[in-house]
């Protein structure tokens, strides 16, 4: 089975969940009219596509209309497709990684729960499969778990990693994942980070002195910032996306259990409201069912 194909399939339940409820609501109506607009509107906002993102869309919608003069209603399922093309198409570059620049550098960031651990693996093993050197460090040591899984994760991707023992300074294993960067010439190093501490001022400072260290050591790498997300958290994804926004410059999302959910449209919401280009999407448990996220991919396989 192909990507696209993957893709379509792990869409299967937010499709039922959005595009057949607009196709009852197209047939059923005919003609474009208020009323319509206003049933499309309480299927965006029910499939997390958000009040705010649901607003400008159906605004769209009417504005496209009106220019083009359409009053048959089946003829707004292709507007819609549009709109939701231009939102996600807008500045949505390739992850660093996948360029031909050594060493690039990932900071990956989120809560517990959200894949955080399986996501890096997931990515380490993608990029070790398009023939790149990657190294992982295991900066997350708040919690010894994160550690083993990590490990485990470097294993079965065969790379390297670099952990010190539950407690150790987080900016002290990355500061040695970077020495080995250097001198392995690996192509990528993904750092992982604590997905919980006491508050918000601990966890900004360890990033910032993270940052400072990737910084100083290696000064022209190209780094990226990834924020992972669980898609069937729905709106609580924004809100998390919000908190780390303002501790991090976060320079992408990862969108994690894409095939768990009816409400995908939070793909939509997170571009829309948060404007952090989506770089890769998760659409099912093989590791090769985190893809590089491609915009028109993407609607291609919710609409069809």
């Amino acid at each position: 089975m192909g990507f696209f194909d993957k893709l379509k399939e792990g869409l299967a339940k937010t499709r039922k969940g959005i595009v057949e409820k607009i196709d009852k609501v197209l047939v059923s109506f005919g003609k474009i009219d208020d009323e319509l607009f206003e049933e499309l509107e309480e299927i965006l906002v029910s499939s997390d596509v958000g009040v705010n993102t649901t607003d400008k869309i159906i605004e769209g919608l009417k504005k496209k209309v009106r220019e083009r003069k359409l009053i048959d209603a089946l003829e707004v399922k292709d507007l819609l497709k549009e709109q939701i093309a231009e939102i996600l198409e807008a500045k949505n570059l390739s992850p660093v990684a996948t360029k031909d620049t050594s060493p690039s550098i990932i900071v990956v960031v989120g809560v517990n729960g959200v894949g955080k651990t399986t996501s890096i693996g997931k990515i380490s093993r993608k990029l070790k499969a398009e023939g790149k050197k990657v190294i992982l460090a295991a900066g997350d040591t708040f919690r010894a778990a994160a550690i083993d899984q990590l490990d485990i994760w470097a294993n079965r991707a065969g790379v390297e990693i670099i952990k010190h023992g539950e407690g150790a300074d987080p900016a002290a294993v990355i500061y040695d994942a970077i020495a080995a960067t250097k001198a392995r010439k690996a192509d990528v190093l993904i750092c992982d980070t604590a997905g919980r501490l006491h508050t918000k001022k601990n966890l900004m400072e360890e990033l910032r002195k993270i940052g400072r260290i990737i910084e100083r050591e290696l000064p022209d790498a190209p780094k990226e910032v990834l924020l992972i997300l669980d898609a069937t958290t729905g709106q609580n994804a924004i809100a998390q996306a919000k908190t780390f926004k303002e501790v991090v410059d976060i320079t992408g999302i990862v969108l994690t259990k894409l095939d768990g959910t009816a409400k995908g449209g939070i793909v939509i919401a997170i571009k829309s409201e948060l404007d952090i280009p989506i770089k890769y999407i998760g659409v099912g448990e093989k590791a090769e069912d985190l893809q590089e996220f491609n915009p028109k991919e993407f609607v291609d396989a919710l609409f069809s």
